[in-house]
């Protein structure tokens, strides 16, 4: 017997990204031909505790900071290993606008936003757009205004805090619904795709058979994208993407009774050999999320990632490492992602910039009101008027309520409760006071409390005689029965005197 050690050093191993440090190690190849290993990772004190640890081994040997994994543990995808809470991403983010009309035109891009794994801030968006709104899947999509024949730029930088534990969300029986219809590229309705659903019924089992019944095309990447869909890909399962891994696994997920839709953004990569990237010029990454209807939470993973990397499991842990930009569900094709917003003469640009960093630093959101009451009203008609809600602050303003009050008028008290508010975006909110009677004559101060925040606008309620239209009104009565009488006069002579 011949003894023998074989050492060394390498950058390889671990790597330091923000605020992770992402230890890879290979799995060990031609495992059949040993009886028994045994892997030992050590790292040093200021790691800290080990959040994701890939494989999921149930009862994990770990002493301080050293991990033991056995053969039996491994697998055949080596291991993966990360330090640290949250990752940190800077984004700078460019969408290009054009109108190509003889007219005005209203058109929106999707901006990054929050979701149950991430947490956004937006530090700048140039040139600040009319309104933010939020779509049925959560998307941010800032709304702008476009001259005849317009082109614009529109730049959005920011930050984000991505967490691997998804949070609760819970979903409405329409919402569940909804995830659950056939759609273009999610084809649930198909005969095939019903057939392989019914054999599988479970998330994990249909991951799985995506997994390895897909096999990843690289050679399409350098490629314009057509995109096969699910029932595309099953009759080419030799020539996939992201796209189709995660087409594949919605439709199958859907027609199985199971809530999913498909997730698109940066994912970060320092091997694109094993963690490729494939969806469109700024190659950008494409994964699904299931409903977990126990957990109450949508469960991301990364069929395509466990298929080029050999087994890494992504189904049962997840990463720090996918930044969603948009999510569709209620449609395949919509919103589009940053990096998507091209027009000619700018199709080879780098419109997408991510970064990871190691501070995030935490803003209250920032909300303003504004009225919209008349100055006047008249006694015996109802009393109403808008209170516009604006967020001037690059974060998620949360659902919260608005305080009416009153000295005069009833309901003396309204509580408007209004729901969660994009950065930069707007609620309109309805007031509506009971009539006075009809000869009151009396003013009042409508009291507006949001936060920490006061608002009053004065308003007076006038008899119907006071009322300017009453009196326009009256006085167009007198002039018309004038002119009433006097043509009937002149129809009887025939003529009026000039006097």
């Amino acid at each position: 017997t011949q003894k023998f050690e074989v050492s060394f050093t390498t950058g390889e191993i671990a790597k330091n990204y923000g605020s992770i440090w992402e230890v890879n190690i290979p799995g060990v190849a031609d495992q059949e031909d040993y009886s028994a290993f045994n892997v030992r990772v050590d790292v040093p004190q200021d790691f800290g505790k080990a959040e994701i640890i890939k494989p999921l081994v149930k009862d994990l040997k770990a002493s301080k900071n050293s991990l033991f994994f056995s053969k039996n543990d491994l697998g055949l995808g080596g291991i993966s290993i990360a330090y640290g809470n949250n990752q940190i991403y800077t984004f700078n983010l460019k969408y290009h606008l054009q109108n190509k009309n003889l007219f005005p035109v209203t058109t929106e891009i999707a901006i990054p936003s929050n979701n149950n794994y991430q947490e956004i801030k937006i530090n700048d968006i140039s040139p600040r757009p009319m309104d933010v709104t939020i779509d049925k899947d959560g998307n941010w999509l800032a709304k702008y205004r476009l001259l005849p024949s317009q082109n614009q730029d529109i730049l959005v930088k920011g930050s984000a805090r991505v967490f691997y534990k998804p949070r609760i969300e819970v979903l409405s029986k329409d919402q569940k619904q909804m995830y659950l219809a056939p759609q273009k590229y999610w084809e649930a309705d198909n005969p095939e795709i019903k057939k392989i659903a019914n054999g599988l019924k479970t998330p994990e089992a249909i991951y799985k058979y995506v997994v390895d019944n897909l096999n990843y095309d690289s050679s399409r990447v350098k490629e314009v994208q057509v995109r096969a869909g699910a029932a595309g890909v099953l009759k080419n399962k030799n020539s996939a993407v992201c796209l189709e891994f995660t087409d594949l696994f919605v439709a199958l997920s859907r027609a199985a009774g199971i809530p999913a839709r498909t997730v698109e953004g940066f994912a970060n990569t320092s091997n694109s050999a094993q963690r490729p990237l494939s969806l469109f010029k700024d190659v950008l990454h494409s994964w699904p999320e299931y409903y977990d209807q126990e957990k109450n939470a949508w469960i991301m993973v990364d069929p395509t990632w466990q298929n080029t990397t050999q087994g890494i499991d992504y189904f049962n842990v997840f990463d720090f490492d996918h930044l969603a930009f948009v999510i569709k569900g209620a449609d395949s094709e919509y919103p589009v992602p940053a990096g998507g917003y091209k027009i000619p003469g700018k199709q080879s640009t780098q419109d997408v910039r991510v970064t990871t960093s190691k501070s995030y630093e935490k803003v209250a959101p920032s909300l303003s009101a504004s009225t919209n009451f008349s100055n006047t009203y008249l006694g015996g008609l109802p009393i109403t008027g808008e209170i516009i809600i604006s967020n001037d602050s690059g974060v998620l303003a949360p659902n919260q309520t608005v305080g009416v009050f009153s000295d005069k008028l009833t309901p003396s008290t309204q509580n408007l409760f209004f729901e969660k508010i994009p950065p930069y975006g707007k609620k309109v909110l309805s007031v509506k006071f009971n009539p006075k009677p009809i000869l009151t004559n009396e003013s009042d101060t409508i009291k507006i409390a949001i936060g920490n925040h006061t608002l009053e606008k004065q308003i007076t309620v006038s008899p119907f005689y006071k009322h300017i239209y009453f009196i326009v009104a009256f006085g167009g009565i007198i002039l018309g029965s004038f002119i009433s009488i006097i043509s009937i006069f002149a129809y009887k002579r025939r003529r009026v005197p000039i006097s």
